[in-house]
């Protein structure tokens, strides 16, 4: 009982009163179902503006029908593939599970557990974590829309009109979904984020026979109160979850105003989404450049949206105050700094959910060259590579060599210590946190070398998942980091909650000589002890594959020490690791099958080396042939 009341007060200290009692007070206006008041599930239909009038007065977008300026249609034989999958009823997942939905979909039913949810339930009373649902996302997934992006793509590459099915896939929803009722409803982001895809593709498709009237009409409607449903249940995301389902949020009020003028309230909405959005992006994108997710994934989605939000500002004469532009460049650079150059991939650092919005090219989903690229065609007006997305969002930009990474790259806020020597890269984190965390792995360090991953963070996998496989991938286990007693940094509470936040860690990252030196503390596992330090030391000779790494763990007491080093299968012959106790005795590694996830929902078998001792340092040799 002691403990429970000692985390219960740790969680009020790092949460703060405003989100406690914010919280409960959403519950009970939830039990009570004052939600369904301020939500209502059959508001009566009106017509805010006519087909007509839209089409002659079409605010500014990125583009007006399918006329692209300056990009050329291309066939390729992946857009096709992927193309004629969807006419099939198979829809890429996560941007990498392909799941037979079949033609017939009814926009219900969680295809990964065959639950079906009960559409007359009001979204409220819909429950978004339920072991016999299953995990929620894979019904959010089609209703997102993005795969209208591979299919407009495919309209616009292959000059294979495609307006009718995209029209009836959006009146089927619509149909399918009563509003504020399902599933569906239930997460803002996922009805911004429709809206948004929605828009998208009205445009491409605004001069189509097959836009009618009377669909125009249906369409309005919905967009109107899912806009409605976003703006009355904006504080949730703002307060209680506060990330980027907050910035996509006050992002799709603030454009709100922009793309449909016509609709009555819009104007205040868009005002407050503005302010709100630019007070998101103070808080939650550091003065560095790092973002409070703690997650490369997340950043991106974060960047896809700096992309929409400042470039449609541009394009309707409107600004967002200086830190807006400010954090976007900042952000960029530090993802810059975080990328391979070989292959464009980043670390599979942080929570990986799959989410890549607005899909405008053929790469992988772990490639984000096209993504930062956008963003820096909108900002600087030029890119660092070949790619056709930029121009889908109406931008004019020349291409430049991208500059050299730096050697060593530093960002405090957050704790990233990034060293490029050539086409490797060692990539270390070691930071406290002011903001809720979302994984246990402190001091974790990941190895790049050609192209290759050698040493590497095993991702999230899924969050719905097996106790077990949650633990492993979100904490010490799933990193390549130390563990005390096999606990994590941090206590994990339910969910997305940890207690014992890490709020003392220190780390410097120079270059002496031909020698990269890193070396970082962190006060951890608190719930065995109160002055637990892990000190990490990394030093790395400049041309060569070799690192010398050193752990101490101080003040453990006879508790038992493990280093867990996970290793890409594919490349197990050309990296050796030795490492042997204070002492200088060589510790043999338990060599073990394990997991690996570069997507979400997709498990890979793995190989990780757990090194054990008593005592409290482990020296550690690493190279890469």
């Amino acid at each position: 009982m002691i403990q429970k009341i000692k985390r219960i007060a740790n969680l009020i200290s790092n949460m703060g009163l405003r989100y406690l009692f914010f919280r409960i007070f959403y519950t009970i206006k939830t039990k009570l179902g004052w939600q369904k008041k301020t939500f209502p599930s059959q508001p009566k239909a009106s017509a805010y503006t006519t087909l007509e009038n839209w089409k002659n007065n079409v605010p500014p977008f990125f583009f007006y029908g399918k006329n692209i300026p300056n990009l050329p249609k291309q066939e390729k034989e992946i857009l096709a593939e992927t193309f004629q999958e969807i006419q099939k009823g198979i829809f890429t997942f996560f941007n990498k599970t392909k799941i037979k939905l079949g033609t017939e979909y009814n926009w219900l039913v969680n295809p990964s557990t065959g639950y079906r949810y009960n559409i007359n339930k009001h979204w409220s009373e819909v429950q978004d974590l339920s072991k016999e649902a299953g995990d929620i996302k894979y019904v959010w997934e089609k209703a997102r829309f993005s795969f209208l992006y591979d299919v407009i793509r495919y309209d616009y590459h292959f000059n294979d009109d495609q307006s009718a099915y995209v029209f009836q896939e959006i009146e089927d929803f619509i149909t399918k979904n009563p509003i504020n009722q399902g599933p569906n409803y239930k997460c803002s982001q996922e009805t911004s984020l429709r809206v948004l895809n929605w828009t998208f593709a009205l445009y491409y498709y605004k001069d189509s026979s097959n836009l009618t009237e009377a669909l125009f009409q249906k369409i309005m409607h919905s967009i109107y109160w899912q806009i409605h449903h976003v703006y009355h249940n904006i504080h949730f995301s703002r307060i209680t979850v506060r990330n980027n389902h907050a910035i996509t949020e006050t992002l799709l009020l603030y454009l709100s105003g922009k793309l449909f003028p016509f609709f009555p309230n819009v104007a205040t909405w868009s005002k407050k989404g503005k302010k709100w959005f630019e007070q998101e992006i103070a808080y939650q994108i550091y003065e560095d450049g790092t973002f409070l997710q703690f997650s490369m994934n997340y950043h991106r989605v974060v960047i896809q949206l700096f992309t929409w939000g400042i470039q449609l500002a541009k394009l309707n004469n409107d600004k967002f105050s200086n830190v807006v532009y400010e954090r976007a460049q900042k952000s960029l650079d530090f993802l810059d700094a975080c990328t391979d150059p070989v292959t464009g991939k980043l670390p599979n650092y942080g929570s990986n959910d799959g989410a890549l919005f607005f899909k405008l090219t053929n790469d992988d989903y772990r490639i984000y060259r096209s993504q930062l690229d956008d963003l820096r065609a909108v900002l600087n007006g030029h890119t660092n590579a070949e790619a056709e997305s930029f121009l889908w969002y109406g931008v004019e930009a020349t291409q430049k060599t991208p500059a050299k990474l730096p050697e060593i790259s530093t960002f405090e806020k957050s704790g990233y210590y990034i060293s490029q020597d050539g086409t490797t890269k060692t990539f270390i984190r070691c930071g406290a946190y002011k903001d809720r965390p979302f994984q246990s792995d402190n001091l974790h360090i990941d190895i790049w070398a050609n192209g290759i991953n050698y040493l590497r963070d095993t991702g999230s996998y899924k969050y719905n998942a097996e106790l077990h496989d949650v633990n492993y991938f979100n904490g010490a286990e799933g990193h390549n980091t130390v563990s005390v007693d096999k606990a994590d940094q941090m206590q994990k509470g339910g969910r997305f909650i940890w207690y014992y936040w890490i709020n003392k860690a220190k780390a410097s990252l120079t270059k002496e000589k031909n020698t990269f030196k890193f070396e970082g503390t962190i006060k951890a596992f608190k719930q065995l002890g109160n002055n637990i330090q892990h000190t990490r030391k990394v030093t790395k000779q400049q041309a060569q594959n070799h690192w010398e790494v050193t752990d101490v763990i101080q003040n453990k007491g006879n508790r038992k020490i493990y280093q867990y080093w996970h290793l890409h299968p594919d490349h197990l012959d050309a990296i050796e690791i030795i490492t042997t106790d204070e002492d200088g005795a060589k510790i043999e590694p338990l060599l073990e099958e394990k997991w690996f996830s570069g997507y979400y929902g997709v498990k890979e078998k793995a190989i990780r080396l757990t090194f054990a001792t008593e005592k409290k340092v482990f020296n550690t040799t690493i190279r890469i042939k």
